[in-house]
């Protein structure tokens, strides 16, 4: 790991390394440029990500292969309504000589993908819970503390609901974002089909460490705000719960219930983060707009109206801003 003799330098060394990534991650992944910021956007601020878009739009090979860019270790792990805790976290198990051990699970790594995560029941889906907020889980009594850093990667299908347990607002609220993947340009789209349709295999290069993210990580939180932006951010926060002092019109006409303080925490760490990408090394308001979409989607909840009338979560966050 390089040392820094400022955080100027280091913003600097932050922005360099994020447009390498993007180059590295653009051999596999045609488009989604915006996706892939937010993504990275959650490593360097040690957020989750929950990514919902129908099938075939690349969302594990999105995750796999920026995975595959940072030195770290990585586990996949494909949920089913038969998956147990256990199955994710760890047991305990008897060795030769009759003592107990505890095996790891997949969740210990640095990087996991949580597959179709809302394809589990409740009690499975509830063993991420600690180990998302955490950062260790609990097996008979012991604390277990995961290697660090650690991200949550999820995936979501948004069509077929037959046989699925909808995530609860409780776990929602523990993704940083919720981000909605679409289907790719025409271009984008031969792009993509000239380059998985050919025997070349793209092999990418390690770019950063795990000590590198760390520093990072660290790097972001010092970043300084000036009062008016965390003004901004915390009032588009208020202005989201329904019935308060500072709701909106919006929110009283179509909320049920608005977001809570975490998303005032991600709103501000998520522009500085944006900022430093953007080559800046203080946010403003437009760096608070450009993450409010994705920390905001799955934490407002609509009322009977907005949803007889067709109002979507996007359209009321848009008026907002």
């Amino acid at each position: 790991m390089k040392q820094f003799t400022s955080d100027k330098e280091a913003a600097d060394a932050l922005h360099h390394v994020y447009r390498e990534l993007t180059s590295e991650i653009s051999k596999v992944i045609v488009g989604q440029e915006e996706v892939i910021k937010l993504v990275l956007t959650a490593v360097f601020c040690q957020g989750h990500c929950l990514l919902v878009g129908v099938p075939g739009l690349a969302k594990t090979l999105l995750i796999h292969t920026i995975a595959s860019s940072l030195d770290m270790s990585f586990n996949r792990v494909q949920f089913t309504p038969d998956l147990m805790p256990s199955d994710i976290v760890g047991a305990e198990t008897m060795d030769n000589d009759r003592n107990f051990k505890f095996v790891t699970g997949p969740v210990f790594a640095n990087i996991v993908l949580a597959d179709e995560i809302n394809r589990t029941p409740p009690k499975t889906q509830a063993a991420l819970l600690e180990a998302m907020q955490e950062h260790a889980v609990t097996v008979a009594g012991h604390r277990y503390s995961l290697p660090r850093p650690f991200f949550v990667l999820a995936t979501q299908n948004p069509i077929e609901q037959e046989g699925t347990y909808p995530l609860p607002e409780a776990q929602l609220d523990r993704f940083m974002f919720n981000i909605t993947l679409d289907y790719p340009s025409y271009e984008s789209e031969l792009q993509i089909v000239k380059n998985t349709t050919g025997a070349t295999v793209n092999s990418l290069n390690k770019i950063l460490h795990a000590e590198d993210i760390i520093n990072f990580q660290q790097l972001v939180r010092r970043v300084p705000v000036v009062d008016n932006v965390v003004e901004y951010a915390v009032k588009l926060v208020h202005k989201t719960r329904p019935n308060m002092p500072m709701a909106s019109s919006q929110a009283n006409q179509y909320l049920e219930w608005g977001a809570g303080p975490r998303a005032s925490q991600h709103l501000i760490v998520g522009a500085k983060c944006n900022a430093i990408l953007n080559g800046k090394y203080s946010p403003d308001i437009e760096d608070v707009q450009a993450v409010a979409l994705p920390i905001l989607r799955h934490r407002i909840v609509r009322n009977f109206k907005a949803e007889a009338e067709g109002i979507t979560v996007e359209r009321i966050i848009q008026e907002l801003l």
